[in-house]
C-alpha cells in the first residue's frame, strides 16, 4: 500500500508539473508577406483540451496573444529578416516549449498609386474603369493602386503580378450595373465546364488547365469595400447571354501566392470568389454578403493550398463551395482540389459548408475547424450525383458548433450534360467535436448517404463527441464501415438511428 501510495503522488506530481505541448506546423499564410506585416498559421497540439492561448515572439520578444491558431505581424520594417515562434498557454498558466522558429524577410516598401492620379473620382457616378486600369497597368513591382476615400464606380478590371489593389476604409470599388462594362466575354470555368462568359469586376490571370501560373503575387485588401452590381446585374447578363454567362465578383485563374484580406465584400451577380487551377491561396477577416441566385461565398475550384479562415458569410447560396470541375470536363481534365484549411470562420445565412457538387477532379484534405454555422439549408454538407466521377477523401471537420451535416449522392439541379464515366467515391470522413446541440429535429440532423453502386457506398465514416439536441434522428444508407462513438442527445441518450441499405454501422 505504501509503495501504492508512492507511486500515486509521483504521477500526480508529473501531471502537475507537466508542461504543455507545443503547437504544430508553424507556417507562414501563402502571399502574406508584405513590406510591413505577415500573417502566420498553425495547428493546436495533438492534445489541446486544456490550452488557453497562444503565446507568439517576434526575433525571441513576446508581442501578443491569440486565442486562434493565426496571427497578423503588423508594424515591420521593410527588407527586414525575422524570426517567429510561438508557445502554448494551458488554463494553469503554464507555457510549452516554443515550435521551432521560422524566418522571413519583409518585401521592399513598393510605391503606392492613388487613383484619383489618374483621374478617377469617387462620387458614384463616374465610370473609372478607364482611370483605374490605367494606375493597375502604371503600378511597378511590389507597388500598391490605393482605393481611397468615396465609391469609385467601375467595370471589369484586369490585375497583374506583384502587385497590391488596396480599398482604403470608407473607400467602396462599386462595380457597374451596365452588362456592356463586363465586355469583351472572357474564358473561364463555371459550374464545372470550360466556357466563356462575362468579365468580373476584379480578374486576375488566363485560364489554363494545362498547367503554369499566368499571375504571382498579387493582394487585394484593406479596411473599405468591394460592392457588384448584385443580383440585378447578374440577372441583366443572364437576359441576355444565359444563366451560365454571369460574372462572379472577383475571379482569380491560375493564379499563385495570393491574399484577399480585411474587406467587406457585397452584392456579386452570382459567385462572389473564385478562384481555379491556382495554389497557395490566403482568403481570411473578411465580410462576404451576397443575395443574388447562386451567390456563393467562396469557390475554390480546382486549386491546391487554400487557407480560409476568420471570415464571416451571410450569403444566397453556398457560403464554401470546394469544387474540381464537372462530369466528363473535370474528371477528364483530372485538376483536384486539394489541403484546403478552414478555419475560425462564422456562417451566418446560406445553403451550406460545402464540398461539390462539381467534384469530378477530386477533392481532398480538406479541415474544417473551430467554425459556427447558423440555420444553414444543408448546414456542413458533402455533395455529388452519380453522374460526377471523381472523388472526395479525408475530410475532417473537428471542434464545431453546426446545425446540420448531410452527405448527398443526388441532387435536383445542375444535372445536364453527359455523365463521367464512372461513379463518385466518397471516403473517410472524420467528425469530431461537434456540437449540434441547437439543431432543428423535423429532419434528421445526422443525414449522410452514399451511391447506390455496390463498389461506390459511403466509406470508412467516423463520427465522435458528437452532441445532438432531444430526439435528434441519425439517417444512414448505401454506406459501410460508420462508426458513432460518444453521440449522444442533451439529455446524455443516443439519438434514433435509421440504417438503410448499410453494412457495419456500429453505434
Amino acid at each position: 500500500m505504501k509503495y501504492f501510495f508512492v507511486f500515486s503522488t509521483f504521477l500526480l506530481s508529473i501531471h502537475i508539473f507537466a508542461i504543455p505541448e507545443s503547437p504544430l506546423h508553424l507556417i507562414i499564410a501563402p502571399g502574406t508577406l508584405a513590406a510591413t506585416s505577415v500573417t502566420i498559421v498553425w495547428d493546436k497540439p495533438q492534445h489541446y483540451s486544456n490550452i488557453s492561448c497562444y503565446h507568439l515572439s517576434l526575433n525571441n520578444k513576446c508581442i501578443g496573444t491569440s486565442m486562434k491558431c493565426n496571427y497578423r505581424i503588423e508594424g515591420l520594417r521593410p527588407a527586414t529578416l525575422y524570426t517567429v515562434s510561438i508557445k502554448t498557454e494551458d488554463q494553469t498558466g503554464k507555457l510549452s516549449r516554443a515550435t521551432p522558429s521560422i524566418e522571413f524577410t519583409t518585401q521592399i516598401q513598393g510605391k503606392i498609386i492613388n487613383v484619383n492620379n489618374f483621374g478617377a473620382k469617387g462620387d458614384g457616378v463616374t465610370d473609372n474603369t478607364k482611370a483605374i486600369q490605367q494606375a493597375i497597368n502604371a503600378c511597378p513591382k511590389f507597388g500598391t493602386v490605393l482605393i481611397p476615400k468615396g465609391t469609385f464606380l467601375s467595370g471589369a478590371l484586369f490585375l497583374k503580378s506583384n502587385m497590391t489593389l488596396e480599398i482604403t476604409k470608407g473607400g467602396v470599388l462599386k462595380g457597374s450595373s451596365n452588362i456592356d462594362d463586363y465586355l469583351p466575354m472572357i474564358n473561364n470555368r463555371f459550374e464545372g465546364w470550360e466556357l466563356k462568359s462575362y468579365a468580373s469586376l476584379i480578374n486576375a490571370g488566363i485560364i489554363n488547365h494545362k498547367g503554369g501560373f499566368s499571375i504571382k503575387n498579387l493582394s487585394i485588401k484593406g479596411e473599405g469595400t468591394i460592392s457588384g452590381g448584385g443580383g440585378k446585374l447578374g440577372n441583366s447578363m443572364q437576359e441576355k447571354s444565359g444563366a451560365r454567362s454571369r460574372a462572379r465578383l472577383i475571379l482569380l485563374m491560375n493564379c499563385k501566392n495570393i491574399e484577399i484580406h480585411g474587406l467587406h465584400i457585397e452584392n456579386s451577380p452570382c459567385w462572389t470568389i473564385q478562384y481555379v487551377y491556382s495554389k497557395c491561396v490566403s482568403i481570411h477577416d473578411l465580410d462576404i454578403v451576397s443575395t443574388a441566385r447562386n451567390g456563393d461565398g467562396i469557390d475554390p475550384d480546382s486549386s491546391d493550398s487554400s487557407y480560409i479562415f476568420n471570415c464571416t458569410f451571410s450569403t444566397g447560396d453556398d457560403c464554401i463551395a470546394i469544387k474540381s470541375g464537372k462530369n466528363p470536363d473535370g474528371y477528364y481534365i483530372g485538376k483536384p482540389t486539394r489541403y484546403v484549411r478552414i478555419t475560425d470562420c462564422n456562417f451566418l445565412r446560406g445553403h451550406g459548408i460545402a464540398i461539390g457538387s462539381e467534384m469530378s477532379g477530386g477533392v481532398s484534405d480538406v479541415l474544417i475547424r473551430d467554425c459556427k454555422a447558423g440555420p444553414l439549408l444543408y448546414g456542413m454538407q458533402i455533395k455529388a450525383t452519380k453522374d460526377r466521377g471523381g472523388y472526395v477523401k479525408n475530410v475532417t471537420v473537428m471542434d464545431c458548433k453546426l446545425q446540420k451535416i448531410t452527405i448527398s449522392s443526388s441532387l435536383p439541379y445542375n444535372n445536364d450534360g453527359e455523365p463521367a464515366p464512372q461513379v463518385p467515391t466518397f471516403d473517410n470522413f472524420v467528425f469530431k467535436n461537434i456540437d449540434l446541440s441547437t439543431a432543428q429535429t423535423k429532419g434528421a440532423v445526422i443525414d449522410i448517404h452514399g451511391f447506390k453502386d455496390k463498389n461506390h457506398k459511403l466509406n470508412h465514416v467516423k463520427f465522435s463527441n458528437i452532441v445532438l439536441p432531444k430526439d435528434a434522428e441519425v439517417s444512414v444508407s448505401n454506406a459501410k464501415n460508420v462508426q458513432f462513438f460518444n453521440v449522444r442527445t442533451t439529455t446524455g441518450n443516443k439519438p434514433t438511428f435509421k440504417i438503410l441499405n448499410s453494412t457495419n454501422i456500429n453505434y
